[in-house]
Order: structure tokens, then sequence, then C-alpha cells
């Protein structure tokens, strides 16, 4: 059975939600959103307990919807998800939840849209906003086949509880790393491992928050994709995961140089017994349902400027410094979408 949209979102993530807002507005009929989940939200509900925003509530919000609440507070994961799914209930859209697109081609002068359940929908123009918490990137180390011992990546973690006593290495130098260990350390004998020293960011400078500078300046929406993406990774601290850390006794090291069965090698050659390794090593976007539609490079990465693809009716959403350095944001990707949607709107 085959079923028609002016606008296919693929996604109801952030991204995939702001799209789906914004598509009246630049001329999109109806808009079909099709989401892998059983609910809204992306990938918010699956994110480790303890997550809290390093964004204030008032820089948090998609098009049209304030974030409730005080607006100078950090929400937590779970008020994040309730905000995605309150505004998925707002929308004027069709989502249809557990779907998984599987294929995205052209016939005929529109996409093509393939369901694992069989489904087929079709549309002119179609946004991927799918994000990158599928694509979990763990660091090819000497030794993995090896070590015996629990290694899960951060999108498998949910909290400190089940690691109670154990020695445990957190890899990774940004956001997620440090607000793991800061947390396992309270509990657990924990080191944080990284290729280079962690580079603190005062969450207040000034006396105001970083976001408040963002939007001042004008850095939050400038043009600097390029130069963000070879950028070193900051980690946003009010002071209280340092504290923690330094606390627990949480050392950070240099990148281990392999893994063994029973543990680490350390850069300097000592070896160390390790019971649990945690991967806060970040995402890779992968689109695998866009392969053979002229979307994506030889390695499989989006060929697009400013998330319009190379391909005329498609675009993209939610690519970590898509346009600027408040892409794949709350308050960054309606900007992003309404510049897809404009482009889409006028090669109908």
């Amino acid at each position: 059975m085959e079923h028609h949209a002016d606008l296919i979102v693929i996604g109801a993530g952030q991204s995939g939600l702001a799209t789906a807002a914004l598509a009246p507005r630049h001329g999109f009929g109806r808009t079909l959103v099709l989401e892998t989940a059983d609910q809204a939200g992306g990938s918010w509900p699956r994110y480790y307990d303890s997550l809290t925003l390093f964004s204030p509530a008032r820089y948090s919000s998609l098009p049209g919807l304030r974030f409730p609440g005080d607006g100078d507070r950090y929400p937590a994961r779970d008020e994040v998800v309730e905000y995605l799914r309150a505004y998925a209930r707002r929308l004027d859209a069709d989502i249809r939840t557990s779907t998984t697109v599987t294929s995205v081609l052209p016939r005929d002068g529109v996409w093509v849209v393939r369901a694992d359940s069989g489904a087929e929908f079709t549309a002119r123009a179609v946004v991927a906003a799918t994000g990158a918490f599928r694509s979990p990137y763990t660091p090819d180390v000497p030794g993995q086949d090896e070590f015996a011992g629990q290694s899960l990546h951060a999108a498998g973690y949910r909290g400190p509880e089940p690691f109670t006593g154990r020695r445990v290495v957190v890899v990774g130098g940004g956001n997620s790393a440090v607000q793991i260990a800061a947390e396992l350390g309270a509990i657990a004998e924990t080191t944080l491992a990284s290729r280079r020293p962690i580079g603190w960011m005062r969450q207040r400078p000034l006396g105001r928050d970083i976001h408040w500078w963002l939007r001042r300046t004008g850095f939050d929406i400038a043009p600097l994709s390029r130069l963000l993406e070879k950028a070193p990774v900051s980690v946003l601290d009010d002071g209280r995961y340092r504290t923690a850390l330094d606390t627990h006794g949480v050392e950070r090291r240099e990148m281990f140089a392999r893994l063994t069965r029973d543990g680490v090698v350390w850069a300097d050659g000592a070896e160390e017994p390790v019971d649990t390794i945690v991967w806060a090593t970040g995402y890779r976007f992968t689109h695998p349902y866009l392969n053979g539609s002229g979307a994506l490079d030889a390695g499989g990465r989006p060929r697009h400027h400013g998330g319009v693809a190379d391909v005329p009716g498609l675009g993209f959403a939610g690519i970590e410094f898509q346009r600027s350095f408040s892409s794949n944001t709350l308050r960054g990707v309606g900007r992003d979408a309404a510049h897809v949607l404009s482009r889409l709107g006028r090669s109908r």
C-alpha cells in the first residue's frame, strides 16, 4: 500500500520534530514523520539517567514552544523527553512510530521511502533527521578482542549502581565522559582516560551563562562549521563536575596503549587490572537507508551544503556543526531545519 505526503521526515527526535513544525511555513502541506521507536523523542529517552542539559531552559526550546519552568535552570533528561513528546502532540503532522525506514530511492520524480514492515511512502521532498545515537563509536584499540571484562559504550550506560566496588576506566574527554566518571567515582574506583587533557570551560563566565555570551556575540549562529569540526573538545562546568572528580579521587590519565585479558596497559607501560571500560567516545552519523540515493559519498557520509543534499528534494537535519556551533542542539535545530526547508520548497 502506498501513502503520499508533501514532505517525509525520517526521525521524531528534536531535529525531526522541529522540521515537521516548520514545514507549513515553507509551503508543505501533509507532513509524514517516520520514527523507529514507539514514541517520539529520538535518542533522549535512552541517554543515561543523570544526564542534564548544559544549556539553561531558556536556550533549550524548539520553534514555537518555550521550554517550561525556570529559564535559568538546567533541565534533566526526563524533562527533555516530556517536552519533546508534548511538542509532538501539538504538531499538525502524521507521526508514525514503530516504523523503521530501510530505503529512500528516487522514482518517477518522487522519493520512495520503504519501511521494514513493507509499507511504502512517497513524497517530493525528504528530510533525514535520524541523528547519530544509533551508531556509537568505539576507537580501535589493540587488545580489544582479548579483554575479558565488561566493555560498554556510553549509549548503553544508565547509572552507576551496577558498578559498585568495581575498577572502572571511562574513556573520553567530553561532557558525557566527565559526567559519567564523576558519578561513578562515588561508588567505584574510577579513572578517566583521554588522549588530551580535559579542556574545562566555565559555565558562567563573568556571571552570565556561556549560552548568553554565545548569543550576544553571534558566535552561536556563525557559519564556522569547518573550523569547529577540528576544534578541541571542551567540557562545560559550573564547578560541580571538577569538584566531584577531585572529591572522589578520579584521576585523569593519558589514554592506555592497549587492553589485555584482565585490564589495561597504560602509556607508561604499567599494567593494571580493570573490571569495566566505559567508552564515552561519541557517535558517527550514518544513514544506511540512503544507500543508493546519491546523497552519500563513498565513505557513507552525507553529501550536503548546510543540510541541503547534493541531490534534489533531499535534506538533512541534526548533523553536528551542520551550519553553525549550535547545530544539533535544541536551540539550533530549528534554524537549520528552516534553512533546509526553504531550499527544498523552492525546488519543488
